[in-house]
């Protein structure tokens, strides 16, 4: 049976700008000290491109793939591979349910903030695991919004969570995915596993800044509103609070904001 799922956020550019500043070394943390020269690596979900990057330049002159729904993100993906003179990387377009590659054909399968987005994310672990070599890895990493944690208490980052989490069940997928990924991977039937956590910290002028601007941006912009709109979760004038609460938030001295990951690697 074909899955649709539906991608929250889309690729506004404030969400791409929000993409744009992960890195492998700020995002694939746990996974880095793991990989070697030579490894084909595949990332699922690349987005821009740029853990993908990252993730090439560690395993050169390995055989990196970077796979994504849209086109549109997959160009300005290889725009950067290009411009960063990184050759071992590819990109196409692909579903992670329906993966386009051979039995057992990487020996890393990477996913980061993927599983969250999804319907059935077994069902995506398996298939994963399908295309990864024997006595490989699955590395996948999401966040977890109910473990989010911020400081001034602003209601309405009370609300946006609550919202966002309404905008999400409506799409059959899991927001507080981090916490679920060990049960995710018992499901699937994977028994070598090795969990931990990671975080994301904005405090400080210039990440609290750009942090509560580009989330800003997406309340009132990006494909999260017109969901939160057309599911009758929320107004424009709710929204435009909303981005006021990330605003003001933003502009107090003391502000400081954590997002928390669940990791996990699997061993196939």
């Amino acid at each position: 049976m074909e899955r649709v799922d539906t991608y929250t956020h889309g690729h506004h550019e404030s969400v791409l700008a929000s993409h744009g500043w992960r890195t492998a070394e700020n995002s694939a943390g746990y996974l880095l000290p793991l990989l070697e020269e030579n490894t084909d690596l595949l990332d699922v979900g690349c987005g821009p491109g740029t853990i993908t990057v990252g993730l090439a330049q560690k395993v050169f002159p390995g055989r990196v793939m970077g796979l994504d729904r849209s086109t549109d993100v997959l160009l300005k993906a290889s725009e950067l591979a290009e411009a960063h003179s990184v050759e071992n990387v590819q990109f196409e377009q692909g579903d992670v349910y329906d993966l386009p590659y051979a039995k057992g054909a990487f020996d890393v399968v990477h996913a980061h903030q993927v599983l969250q987005h999804l319907s059935d994310p077994v069902a995506a672990l398996r298939e994963m695991a399908r295309v990864t070599r024997h006595g490989g890895m699955i590395a996948v990493r999401d966040a977890d919004y109910a473990a989010m944690s911020w400081y001034p208490e602003v209601p309405g980052l009370d609300r946006w969570r609550e919202l966002y989490h309404q905008v999400t069940r409506a799409h059959g997928a899991q927001a507080d995915a981090g916490r679920r990924l060990v049960a995710w991977a018992n499901k699937a039937g994977f028994t070598d596993t090795s969990p931990s956590a990671g975080v994301w910290c904005y405090a400080g002028e210039d990440d609290r800044q750009w942090w509560s601007h580009t989330w800003a941006e997406r309340v009132e912009k990006s494909a999260f509103a017109r969901h939160a709109l057309d599911g009758g979760f929320s107004t424009t004038d709710e929204l435009a609070e909303i981005a006021t609460a990330w605003r003001e938030w933003g502009a107090d001295e003391d502000a400081w904001f954590a997002v928390v990951h669940g990791e996990l690697l699997i061993r196939v």
